[in-house]
């Protein structure tokens, strides 16, 4: 324990004290996966949706990087490879967008006019009518806004990996739950569900935790707060980003 009083557990202290949110963060759409019940028209969009996350995900992860140099860190080999690995994925989604008939343009193209030009929704209908649900693109905006708001310099290293680690281990625990012994997931989504479930994913989700529980332990009392609002928000982020999925068009 160091003189601010936060111990080295501090994130697993977090996930204790936030337990039923956390455990939301295992969305039905999820569990259907598991169950087999999943309607792949709902994992369609939901590829679709994800595929603008990561796009906005991979600039939140190099501010982290910057914040890393800063510090002159040796987390730095490992959030590196989480660079690396946002670049792989976008490979990843393009070509299963290939494989399952979806056009990810369109969601790009949309999401970008409603970002820089603030147009509303209607307009954008006008322009991509065959979008399925453009309450998507509302909703991911609130997510952008988030992870943007973490390039400012006044947010400290702390705070901003543990953001980090908590995005990217909810959902390792998401997908590994679809692959445990017992699954029922469908055979063309196990890919998928590898891609995060996998023990590989989860060992560096382990090493992002000891990263956070590291840098909260040497960060004043006010940086811990924040990082913990952080953690919070970003459950409620990804419920609610789960919820888009099975979400009417």
């Amino acid at each position: 324990m160091d003189g601010d009083g936060v111990e080295a557990s501090t994130t697993a202290a977090w996930i204790e004290r936030h337990r039923q949110m956390y455990e939301r963060a295992r969305h039905p759409f999820t569990v259907s996966i598991r169950d087999g019940t999943i309607d792949l028209s709902i994992f369609k969009r939901w590829l679709s949706q994800d595929y603008l996350f990561v796009r906005e995900f991979f600039t939140f992860v190099a501010s982290v990087l910057l914040k890393c140099c800063k510090q002159d860190s040796s987390d730095m080999e490992i959030i590196l490879g989480g660079v690396a690995s946002l670049s792989d994925e976008l490979s990843w989604f393009k070509n299963e967008a290939a494989k399952w008939g979806i056009d990810l343009q369109v969601f790009h193209r949309s999401n970008l006019i409603w970002s820089t030009t603030g147009s509303s929704l209607s307009n954008i209908s006008k322009i991509f009518p065959t979008i399925a649900c453009l309450k998507t693109i509302t909703d991911i905006s609130l997510i952008v806004r988030f992870l943007q708001s973490f390039t400012e310099p006044e947010i400290s290293y702390a705070v901003a990996v543990t953001t980090f680690w908590i995005i990217e281990t909810v959902y390792q625990d998401s997908f590994g739950f679809c692959i445990e012994e017992g699954n029922k997931t469908p055979p063309e989504l196990l890919g998928t569900c590898q891609r995060w479930g996998s023990a590989e994913f989860k060992q560096y989700c382990q090493s992002l935790q000891r990263i956070a529980d590291r840098s909260l332990a040497n960060a004043p009392a006010d940086a811990v707060k924040s990082a913990e609002e952080a953690f919070i928000r970003v459950l409620e982020l990804e419920i609610g980003f789960w919820e888009m999925s099975p979400s009417q068009s």
